[in-house]
């Protein structure tokens, strides 16, 4: 499997561009190229399929997008905590109970969604989600930005002056990159001049999240009328009459945004998401040739250790031990998508292992030495001799595999401060007395079965 390639074709073709200028000729250029980059980051084979199905969810919520480009629907989020009107807000644009509304918390549990009637030629569509300080509020509130990151765009419904909860969700909200309306509902509880003063400080507090024009007063169920009417009641005793909702401003605001920036909002969106989907697709790619190199490392550690231990011939199990290390660097950089060759492997090696003479010279020394006694040694010291000189070429094939790891990560590249401070930080990384203790055991334990 090329990882590199994959990673890079997601890299250039999902990086997010500038929005363009909301123009119909712009907005639809804007549809079509997102479409064709769901489509094929869906569609890629070079995905493998584990990853795929680990972030499942995720390129289901892709389908979603890409299916909602198709039909160019708008789909907008209604926020707020329980009680500030979120699910009658958005009846009254709808225009019919399409929400559950009640006055107990937690009466909108699951978000839901229904086309705005007066936008179906639009596609404009309403998402009623849970209050955000509903009394389980961590799964619900989760949820709700969960929505959020789908949307297009975000109606915050409140009734007073922001809390700080309110604030806060407002900046959490913002940061998702969705245009934002801000709702100050039951307006009608209020003076027109105590109306006018709060909008301007609703402003102010949110200066820097969204628009001064983005804020607005409704009144979705406004408080019903006592009226008295003597054609009706010859007692001349009052009766109530219902108010209509007032949200003229609210809807002609959305249905603007849907008619200038609608399919562009919709577009950079699912941009966004297929961006940070990408992010998940590189890492765990990464995590895989993570895991996929260190069984390696382990194999030829395993491998050169006990090939080491048990070579009878003085100094040449060293050599045959260097050809393992140049074997493994080419299986590693295929698993990084940087084919070398033998002979380059064979080169990489030798600067690794010159870097690591030069910081642990002591050491090597300790292997040669070991190497001229085990051909002179007999019974249990060749043993102990053995699994010592092993347990030295297993640490020295950790340290060369994940040095030629960090060299193939960065592009065959050691970076600005070049291969010797590289070598030095794998070195400083690793726990050698942990590494020596396990190679000990491991070939000890092998020792003993050999015949």
């Amino acid at each position: 499997m090329d990882f590199d390639a994959l990673w890079q074709r997601l890299r250039n073709r999902l990086t997010p561009e500038p929005a363009p200028a909301p123009t119909r000729t712009a907005s639809g250029n804007a549809d079509t190229r997102v479409a064709d980059s769901l489509r094929k980051l869906i569609d890629d084979p070079a995905i493998p399929p584990s990853v795929r199905h680990e972030l499942a969810a995720d390129f289901a919520r892709i389908e979603s997008m890409l299916a909602r480009l198709e039909r160019g629907e708008l789909h907008v989020a209604v926020f707020g905590r329980v009680s500030a009107g979120k699910s009658s807000l958005a009846n009254a644009l709808l225009g019919h109970e399409a929400f559950a509304v009640g006055v107990l918390h937690g009466t909108t549990t699951q978000a839901a969604q229904a086309t705005l009637d007066e936008a179906q030629h639009d596609g404009l569509v309403l998402i009623d989600t849970p209050g955000i300080n509903e009394l389980d509020g961590e799964a619900r509130e989760k949820l709700a930005f969960d929505v959020a990151e789908i949307c297009d765009l975000v109606i915050f419904v409140c009734d007073g002056d922001l809390t700080r909860e309110e604030l806060d969700a407002l900046k959490t909200l913002a940061a998702t990159q969705r245009p934002l309306l801000l709702a100050l509902n039951k307006a009608d509880r209020y003076s027109a001049a105590e109306r006018v003063d709060l909008l301007d400080h609703l402003r102010q507090r949110t200066q820097g999240l969204l628009r001064a024009q983005d804020v607005l007063a409704v009144a979705a169920r406004p408080a019903a009328q006592y009226v008295v009417d003597d054609t009706v009641n010859r007692h001349g005793l009052s009766s109530e009459q219902a108010t209509p909702p007032d949200v003229a401003a609210l809807r002609e605001r959305l249905l603007a945004i849907a008619a200038r920036e609608g399919k562009t909002l919709s577009a950079l969106n699912a941009g966004l998401y297929a961006g940070r989907l990408t992010d998940q697709v590189s890492a765990r790619i990464a995590e895989t040739r993570r895991a996929v190199a260190s069984k390696l490392i382990r194999h030829y550690c395993i491998a050169k250790g006990v090939a080491v231990a048990l070579n009878p011939i003085p100094v040449a199990d060293l050599l045959a031990a260097a050809g393992l290390d140049a074997a493994m660097v080419v299986q590693l950089s295929r698993v990084y998508g940087l084919p070398l060759t033998r002979a380059e492997s064979g080169r990489l090696v030798a600067v690794i292992s010159a870097q690591l003479a030069a910081l642990m010279g002591a050491i090597w020394g300790v292997q040669l030495v070991a190497s001229a006694l085990k051909g002179v040694s007999a019974g249990l010291s060749t043993v102990v001799t053995a699994a010592a000189q092993g347990a030295l070429g297993w640490y020295a094939t950790v340290l060369i595999g994940r040095a030629a790891e960090r060299y193939l990560i960065a592009g065959k590249s050691w970076g600005e401060q070049g291969a010797k401070r590289a070598v030095a930080e794998i070195v400083a990384s690793l726990d050698r007395d942990s590494i020596l203790r396990e190679a000990r055991e491991e070939i000890l334990k092998r020792l003993r079965r050999a015949p």
